[in-house]
């Protein structure tokens, strides 16, 4: 490998690292750590390569341009990809095949090259390299997992070669010219012919585009495009020295990502939805709830009905125990619900915080809960310690449904937590759907209980 290789590719793996680098960081500020995500899989891959590719040039086998010619050959290999967010990863790729071509002059004669050769059949034997893989864009934005991805992807590997020159289009008739000046039948697997039938070892940097098609939580469709520049004639002894030799490789193949079903496959995870989410649901939303009963209190003082000076979400006038602490949890009249242990603000002395509640079909949180998830992040906060989060649904709705209901009310009050400083990895948010139902569902007064968030230190 020259220098001039050798700088390049060293500017070019830089590059990669530095973009690598810059993804994770991204990645631990937007989701919150890797840990939560499925980021290993492993591909199978076949298809065809081609001695040209879209960005024209010369190659070395052929004296100009137009008298290299297309020509199909095998190719296939497998994969495996560490992704380390939702731009950026690495990928080990090993492939084998052959690459074919010959020269002729379009408009006249069969041209050949210096030594007599018409066509060429390279077997490579193996070719593996290291490639970063970026993520370009995505389709379907406002989903929370994309069906379609787009990528590019730059590497730089090594491949183990040998060419074998034919003095006929149809691949029949090996020829050579030996070092004593004659014609004769073996096999060129170097710059200069030799006979020998050794695989010859050279550095390229494949250079690509594609797209991903999901085809379940496990399995997806990999269609790509790859122009591989090697450092060496992989097409044997020509006249154009000073060429490097090139293909080109179109596959498809069917990549399977490892790890727990239960959680998310970053390949496909959707930043932008996820950031409109949160914005969306557990903290704009919150905001505008708030908002609005602010706007109710000032508006109480001029309708009496709508007046709640305590704050406890039932009428000054129909409220038999006025006065009460904000945050501590009410009948209908108004009073304190009696728990075995004394408690302040959904919180009993022995520690013990109450369950956050909701609303029918919904993850917003009341503004009756902040109080509480102040102080719960205080404690956090000042010990330093972790939580346990486990969202619940009634029985209303498809099982599936309540699932994400529930991890959705679970998210709400971990992003609360998140906003008030306490480290997103720290909390652990679960969703378990209608299960461990703590009152029953065949009455309102049951179902109102179970739509909650307990809370496990």
């Amino acid at each position: 490998m020259n220098y001039s290789t050798i700088k390049k590719t060293a500017v070019a793996a830089t590059l990669v690292a530095a973009l690598g680098f810059a993804g994770t960081a991204q990645a631990q500020q937007v989701f919150g750590g890797r840990s939560q995500y499925r980021t290993w899989s492993i591909g199978v891959q076949g298809g065809i390569t081609t001695p040209n590719n879209v960005i024209g040039g010369g190659n070395a086998f052929g004296q100009k341009v137009g008298y290299f010619q297309n020509k199909v050959g095998e190719y296939y290999g497998l994969t495996v990809r560490k992704q380390f967010s939702h731009l950026f990863g690495l990928e080990v790729e090993a492939n084998r095949g052959k690459i074919k071509t010959y020269n002729h002059d379009l408009s006249g004669p069969a041209i050949e090259n210096s030594r007599g050769a018409r066509s060429v059949e390279t077997s490579v034997n193996w070719a593996a390299s290291l490639n970063g893989v970026f993520q370009l864009g995505t389709i379907d934005f406002l989903r929370r997992e994309n069906a379609v991805n787009f990528y590019a992807k730059v590497g730089l590997g090594a491949m183990a070669y040998n060419p074998v020159q034919y003095a006929n289009n149809d691949f029949s008739g090996t020829v050579v010219y030996d070092n004593k000046g004659k014609w004769g039948d073996g096999v060129i697997g170097d710059r200069d012919p030799k006979r020998d039938r050794d695989n010859k070892l050279t550095a390229f940097v494949p250079v690509g585009v594609g797209a991903k098609f999901k085809l379940s939580e496990v399995v997806a469709l990999n269609l790509g495009y790859t122009m591989n520049f090697a450092d060496d004639q992989i097409y044997g002894p020509a006249r154009q020295s000073s060429y490097k030799g090139k293909f080109s490789s179109v596959m498809a193949g069917l990549e399977f990502t490892l790890g727990s079903k239960d959680k998310q496959n970053l390949t496909f995870a959707n930043p932008v939805a996820t950031l409109y989410d949160e914005l969306k649901d557990p903290s704009l939303r919150n905001e505008v709830e708030a908002l609005k009963q602010r706007v109710s209190t000032l508006e109480g003082t001029v309708n009496t009905l709508s007046a709640d000076a305590d704050g406890d979400g039932v009428s000054d006038k129909f409220d038999k125990c006025p006065g009460t602490p904000a945050g501590t949890p009410v009948d209908g009249s108004g009073c304190p619900i009696k728990f075995p242990e004394p408690v302040v603000n959904n919180v009993t002395s022995n520690g013990y915080y109450a369950p956050i509640q909701f609303e029918f079909d919904s993850s917003v949180l009341k503004t009756s809960s902040y109080s509480t998830l102040d102080k719960l992040a205080k404690e956090l906060r000042d010990n330093n310690s972790s939580v346990q989060l486990d969202g619940y649904a009634s029985a209303e709705g498809s099982e599936a449904y309540n699932v994400t209901l529930s991890k959705d009310r679970a998210n709400s009050v971990k992003q609360y937590l998140v906003n008030a400083g306490v480290s997103s990895s720290s909390i652990t948010a679960n969703g378990y759907g209608e299960k461990n139902p703590v009152a029953s569902n065949a009455t309102e007064e049951g179902r109102v209980q179970n739509r909650r968030v307990e809370i496990k230190k």
